[in-house]
């Protein structure tokens, strides 16, 4: 019965493989259809943006039961509207494959150990690239910092050695990624949205410190990594609600420009921060970075006019200059497995026609002055 049951898991390996390829093959054509330049193979192979590591990192493990996670995940802007929180649990629960899996936590020394996942994704992307010609792609991975909200410490007792050791850990990912021919991009929630869960009981002062130390942790990880290979993204947490508690971009600017990958990926589809353009443009972008701001919302429906797509280009260009702006979203259309996320396919697509539309406008606007 044991062999049987190992036969059949074997099995199901391989074919979960092969439709995770044929996935990522679907996904770079459909990009290039749609006319996006930079493409990345939708995290396919992922049950979400960070929880993968679960598969990668040695000292993980699930956390006991009747253990609580030490920090407060609650976003604070959510917990002062009950009647939204429950209305989502209603219409979302059980749907994710978060919902669904066991929590896990760091329950010894952490280090990585299997990268043949990874090298999975990166020999999938490059058949996927080479099949249609595109000549630059990223692939995604998860911060130190926001690995250590979503795989809570269990082992160590001190945050600063956790952070540490995650770094010397991910290194190896990044690292593989850069050597693969990809650019790398650090998906870094921690140096803003953990501002109003995870450190929402500091001050602003307070978490700004632990900002700066996650951004020393990075760089440590990416030592050896050329900046021009790297892009980060900062995002105040990719879902519908007030953002009411959102620490501004303006406060979080010297430390982010302190981090050395030289693209940065801010929100600014996302009403609450599509204002800060102006910041960018009082404060100046450093001559070693590039800008690249979300101008497509992926938390609604609606389909962003292609006209506004381009004023919200165009505003950031005439902020660090033309040359230095490239259009995306303000983040991933899902970051955990499951139908629950907020924007259906069919919209996801007509959306990305509208950035590239809107890019096209804005081209031809910004190089006829």
């Amino acid at each position: 019965m044991l062999e049987d049951q190992q036969q059949q898991g074997g099995r199901q390996d391989v074919a979960l493989s092969s439709r995770t390829s044929h996935a990522i093959v679907e996904i770079v054509e459909r990009q290039i259809h749609a006319g996006i330049d930079i493409v990345n193979d939708g995290e396919n192979s992922k049950t979400s943006y960070t929880l993968y590591v679960r598969d990668r990192l040695g000292g993980v493990g699930p956390r006991p039961a009747d253990v609580t996670p030490p920090q407060n995940l609650q976003h604070r802007d959510l917990a002062e509207h009950p009647n939204l929180v429950d209305r989502k649990n209603r219409l979302l629960h059980g749907t994710s494959w978060y919902d669904r899996e066991e929590p896990i936590a760091a329950l010894a020394p952490v280090s990585y150990i299997n990268s043949e996942a990874l090298q999975r994704d990166i020999k999938n992307l490059t058949r996927a690239c080479k099949a249609q010609g595109v000549e630059e792609a990223f692939i995604s991975s998860a911060s130190p910092g926001v690995l250590a909200k979503f795989v809570p410490d269990l082992h160590y007792g001190s945050e600063e050695a956790y952070i540490s050791d995650l770094a010397d850990a991910m290194a190896v990912e990044y690292q593989a990624i850069v050597d693969g021919g990809f650019i790398l991009q650090i998906d870094a929630p921690d140096l803003a949205s953990a501002r109003h869960n995870q450190y929402q009981h500091l001050t602003e002062g307070e978490f700004l410190k632990i900002a700066a130390r996650n951004v020393e942790a990075l760089n440590h990880a990416t030592r050896n990594i050329a900046p021009e290979r790297m892009r980060m993204h900062v995002c105040w947490g990719n879902y519908e609600g007030p953002h009411v508690h959102d620490i501004p971009l303006r406060s979080l600017y010297p430390v982010i420009m302190k981090a050395r990958p030289a693209g940065l990926l801010v929100e600014g589809a996302n009403p609450a921060h599509g204002h800060e353009w102006e910041d960018i443009l009082d404060l100046g972008l450093p001559d070693n970075k590039i800008l690249i701001p979300g101008v497509i919302d992926s938390t609604t429906n609606f389909v962003e006019h292609p006209r506004l797509v381009a004023q919200r280009i165009c505003r950031y260009a005439d902020a660090v200059g033309r040359e230095r702006v490239i259009a995306a979203t303000d983040c991933g259309f899902a970051t955990f497995a499951g139908p629950h996320n907020p924007v259906v396919e069919s919209i996801v697509w007509k959306k990305l026609v509208a950035l590239v539309k809107g890019a096209e406008m804005a081209s031809q606007i910004l190089w006829r002055q």
